[in-house]
């Protein structure tokens, strides 16, 4: 199944989408300037030290103080503060931990006042952004985040992902990494990192280590609250995350994104910068590949499930709800068993999707459809874990309960992704009164006719719903026929249907939005 990413830039960033066989399965907003992402460190000064919860209080410069609990810290955070000093206080100290004295490791169940003082600048890194009401979580442990390599600054361990189990395959990367890995750094070795050589690895930590050293070169200058080392974006952070041998395309509609994109992409996998294309199209590029609709589609609280089904989506604080019924499906089986079965692994699939979509994090409850047999419940288990094993969140599945129920925990590290689905009517403003509908036409004809005559543009482009889109274009001698006989000028019409029926835009041959 060929995988797809469409990103498309907006004025405050860009829109990131993943396909799976065309259908969507991610979904990421990213705005210029936002700040505390997960992986990004920073220059944090401690302002609240909390013994009753073993915790403190970190400014890094967002809103709300961020919060550090002692397991949290890490082993080696002595051996961090005093390298933070170090830099900070002797201008020509290396940036590299060769010859470096190492502290001891604080006790696991000691006490946070133990470690850290208040004003105290201590090096943190963000590994859940903020959610609701509160700050971002942070921790100690440093890692930094290569394609296939994740570095760990003040340890010496190397450890392979779990999901490689080949046990010659684990002994030769261990074996490799350990022989070119600097000193008093640890090395995680991810999954993506099964069968590739040395001239890969050892290039990827190389980025990683300049990573590093760029950091501590911020870091002597660095004031409380700075960012030390921030996370790639959010589209190269996806890119280095599932970019594999499955991927087809990596269409952009930008040319500046275009050329990042091309350029980290280069960095990282120059096999694969031949799929990136760049869009050109007239229609815009969620549009044209059909993310539009999905989207109007997959973020309502009800959510129809593929032959029949849906599901109902609820949303608390505490966790959340999805319910599964059978809708129209109810008479296609014989039995009612076989009935709730094909119902509950279509669901199955679509939960895992939404999951995903949705970054839904926390406790998830599941309320299929009750069934009486064993086997079936067996067969529903190993189906949703299957479905979910391409989900890179940490998760945990628990088989159902005598009520039905299926309880998951995904890890949250983001805030949920929502979208509206329901709109106030653009034209009523919700008041349920509109002037006729079908004068909008003649308003469309009426602004052409002022742009060619009265402010002499030369070209033009409108904007508008699919159905006033099939108005001026079908037919033989269709409307938009009858404007270039009339003013010898070529209006361009553009189907849009993130617009209401009544609404329109135009833009100008500069590819300007003229303002009526």
């Amino acid at each position: 199944m060929s995988n797809e990413l469409i990103i498309n830039s907006t004025q405050n960033g860009c829109r990131i989408a993943l396909l799976k066989g065309k259908k969507l399965t991610e979904f990421h907003q990213e705005e210029d300037g936002n700040q505390f992402n997960v992986g990004d460190i920073y220059l944090g000064s401690v302002r609240k030290v909390v013994q009753g919860l073993n915790a403190t209080f970190i400014d890094i410069g967002y809103e709300k103080d961020a919060f550090l609990h002692y397991l949290d810290l890490g082993p080696q955070v002595q051996s961090l503060n005093k390298f933070t000093k170090l830099i900070q206080s002797k201008k020509n100290a290396g940036t590299m931990l060769t010859g470096f004295k190492h502290e001891r490791d604080i006790n696991k169940l000691g006490k946070i006042n133990q470690v850290l003082t208040k004003n105290q600048k201590i090096l943190v890194q963000v590994v859940k952004e903020p959610i609701s009401t509160k700050g971002p979580r942070l921790s100690c442990e440093l890692s930094i985040a290569g394609r296939y390599l994740v570095l760990v600054p003040f340890s010496k361990a190397v450890n392979v992902s779990k999901k490689i189990t080949d046990s010659n395959e684990r002994k030769r990367l261990s074996r490799l990494i350990n022989s070119i890995k600097p000193e008093h750094f640890g090395v995680i070795i991810r999954t993506v990192a099964q069968g590739k050589d040395v001239k890969e690895l050892d290039k990827d930590l190389r980025n990683l280590v300049e990573t590093w050293q760029n950091g501590m070169k911020t870091l002597r200058n660095a004031k409380a609250r700075d960012k030390i080392i921030g996370e790639v974006s959010r589209a190269n952070s996806i890119l280095r995350d599932v970019l594999d041998g499955s991927f087809d395309s990596i269409t952009v509609d930008d040319k500046k994104l275009f050329g990042e994109i091309k350029s980290y992409i280069n960095t990282i996998a120059p096999e694969k910068e031949k799929i990136i294309k760049l869009y050109n199209g007239r229609a815009k590029i969620f549009e044209n590949f059909g993310i539009e609709k999905q989207l109007k589609t997959s973020f309502g609280k009800s959510v129809s499930v593929a032959n029949g089904g849906y599901l109902i989506i609820e949303h608390t604080e505490a966790l959340h709800v999805i319910d599964v019924n059978s809708g129209n499906k109810s008479n296609r089986e014989e039995d009612q068993e076989t009935t709730a079965l094909t119902v509950n692994l279509e669901a199955a699939k679509e939960v895992a999707r939404q999951l995903r979509l949705r970054d839904m994090g926390g406790i998830i409850v599941v309320d299929f459809i009750d069934m009486r047999r064993t086997e079936n419940k067996k067969l529903l288990y190993r189906r949703m874990k299957e479905e979910m094993s391409d989900d890179r969140s940490k998760h945990t599945i628990l088989p159902l309960s005598k009520f039905g129920l299926l309880q998951i925990t995904r890890q949250r590290v983001r805030p949920e992704l929502n979208i509206a689905t329901k709109e106030l009517c653009p034209t009523c403003g919700g008041t349920g009164n509109i002037s006729a509908s079908i004068l909008v036409a003649d308003q469309i004809e009426n602004t052409i006719k002022y742009f060619f005559t009265k402010q002499n543009e030369r070209k033009l482009k409108v904007a508008v719903h699919p159905y006033l889109a099939a108005y001026f274009t079908k037919g033989l001698i269709s409307k938009r026929f009858e404007w270039y006989l009339k003013y010898m000028k070529w209006v361009t019409v553009i189907e849009d249907s993130s617009l209401a029926l009544t609404e329109y835009n135009f833009i100008n041959e500069n590819g300007e939005l003229i303002q009526i």
